[in-house]
């Protein structure tokens, strides 16, 4: 090899790898930021559900909002994906209507606290476990650690709460776990269906908001007829235009810059969040237990993000 073949190939080393970090950094913001809105999301769900709606009628004001605002890019695919149907039906049932009443109806039955824990906490677990067993991924040492940082972040976080729990609250819980294993279908399956995040967030909230009319429109009417329309429209902006449309289509596009499991490690954050948040809004201060888990979940997503790691060479 010529000393400018030489030079022009570690050139476009050097370029690669720059892109690499670019790629890694922008994704890394974007998933930051569908975990920032999350952590309101879990919050506005438990109220709304122990409040005036019924988990359909809060899933139809969430699903709604994006099949008409990304109207224009599920209009581009049609009604029906052709060819990768098996990935979008992960995707739909990962993060569509049946996801949505999974996880409200296990809020009726459990405090917000339980629900950082079980389900953004073990998610990210779960694809790690299936990215490695079932896809043959290779996490390399330092992620594997990540992830054990999460696991035990998320069991300091929750643990306590979950042993103490009152009774009939193990039907939440089993449904968390079932949610959070259809959420990581959802992020295993995303790059799969051969979408972009706006196609595919816009038509599962179609098909969401079709399946959901029937019992969700009227639950919605009567609470704007029974004088609940601020709360209506609290959970229209909250839920379909902050969880429904950006949360998704940002974790959507970090999925796409980062890979499945580095992706969903960033959710192993929102218990963490809840906690800090329970701070100015609730006035509960963590105890050293809380502390250590959220610095070991912290940890553990810097590590399993492959923030530290190298750059791949090619």
């Amino acid at each position: 090899m010529s000393l400018s073949e030489s030079c022009a190939s570690a050139e476009a080393d050097a370029a690669r790898a720059a892109s690499e970090r670019a790629d890694r950094l922008v994704g890394a913001a974007l998933a930051l930021f569908a975990v920032a809105i999350w952590g309101g999301w879990i919050v506005s769900t438990r109220h709304a559900v122990a409040g005036h709606l019924t988990p359909s009628a809060v899933g139809w004001l969430r699903f709604v909002v994006p099949a008409v605002v990304l109207a224009p890019w599920w209009l581009k695919i049609g009604l029906w994906p052709r060819g990768r149907v098996v990935p979008f039906l992960f995707c739909f049932m990962g993060s569509g209507a049946i996801f949505f009443l999974v996880v409200a109806n296990a809020m009726r039955f459990v405090p917000a606290a339980d629900v950082g824990p079980l389900l953004p906490g073990t998610m990210p677990l779960i694809v790690a476990v299936i990215s490695v067993l079932a896809l043959k991924e290779r996490l390399g040492w330092m992620r594997a650690a990540g992830f054990v940082c999460i696991a035990l972040g998320v069991v300091t976080l929750g643990g306590r709460g979950l042993l103490n729990s009152a009774d009939g609250a193990w039907r939440g819980h089993l449904l968390l776990l079932t949610g959070a294993a259809l959420w990581a279908g959802y992020t295993l399956a995303f790059r799969r269906t051969g979408m972009d995040a706006k196609e595919l967030v816009g038509l599962i909230g179609l098909w969401s908001a079709i399946i959901l009319t029937p019992v969700g429109l009227p639950g919605a009417v009567a609470a704007i007829q029974a004088g609940h329309g601020a709360e209506v429209l609290q959970l229209v902006l909250v839920q379909g235009v902050g969880s429904g449309v950006v949360a998704l289509v940002a974790f959507g596009m970090a999925i796409e810059k980062l890979g499945s499991s580095r992706a969903a490690a960033f959710t192993g954050l929102v218990p963490a969040l809840a906690a800090g948040l329970a701070v100015p809004l609730l006035g509960e201060h963590p105890d050293t237990a809380a502390v250590i888990g959220i610095l070991a979940t912290g940890t553990g997503v810097v590590l399993a993000s492959g923030a530290l790691a190298p750059s791949r060479r090619a």
